[in-house]
């Protein structure tokens, strides 16, 4: 393999932020993606992504994440939002109890919509709020441990956690698809030629995206 086939290996996984309208999902998005906070930030209308890259490995991972607003007039959305998803962050607000009371809603959401294996992180956002906590730390894990899943509490406010929430999920992503196409016989057949894209915009992208889209933890 020369340089420039190394080069042109990468990673490209959709994520997507749910949860009830006002608990912040559009605030972890820009603090990660941009480091900036919003305090007066409104609903955000349809639907909007922000593209971040990591090096894992030694290959660049992009991480596509999507976000939108969890009023029930955007439902209307899901179907497509969902799709091709390999990661989740499901968010509630740690002061609002009725947001955590809609996580199982969301979850069920997720596995009608999403046609991938998905990393999921339940997170307890706004944990600067602790003031008036309405849902405690053990509750959380409780769940997320219910439901197979990660779990982190965070605040966009003040960055706490933020970063890592995503980059755990990027990374579980990574190493599910790493592990799905070393057992893969497409990649067994690429050997032959010592090469292994993942995401090219050739003939074979389809191929390699279908090897990758059932992973599994």
């Amino acid at each position: 393999m020369d340089s420039s086939d190394d080069e042109g290996e990468e990673y490209l996984f959709k994520i997507v932020i749910i949860g009830d309208s006002a608990v912040g999902k559009s605030n972890l998005l820009t603090r990660y993606a941009r480091n900036e906070f919003n305090l007066h930030s409104k609903a955000t209308i349809g639907v909007e992504f922000q593209t971040q890259t990591l090096e894992i490995d030694g290959k660049e991972v992009k991480a596509q994440i999507w976000d939108t607003a969890g009023q029930e007039r955007f439902r209307a959305v899901t179907s497509a939002y969902y799709r091709g998803a390999f990661g989740a962050l499901v968010v509630y607000d740690i002061s609002r109890r009725t947001t955590f009371d809609s996580i199982p809603r969301w979850l069920d959401e997720l596995k009608t919509h999403s046609d991938t294996t998905v990393a999921r992180m339940l997170v307890g956002n706004k944990c600067d709020l602790e003031n008036i906590r309405a849902v405690s730390v053990e509750e959380g894990k409780s769940l997320a441990e219910s439901e197979g899943m990660f779990f982190m509490e965070t605040s966009a406010l003040d960055s706490t956690n933020v970063n890592k929430a995503f980059e755990i999920v990027i990374r579980e992503i990574y190493n599910s698809v790493s592990r799905k196409v070393l057992n893969s016989d497409s990649y067994k057949a690429e050997l032959s030629v010592n090469r292994v894209n993942l995401v090219n915009d050739g003939t074979d992208g389809s191929k390699q995206k279908q090897a990758y889209s059932c992973c599994s933890r």
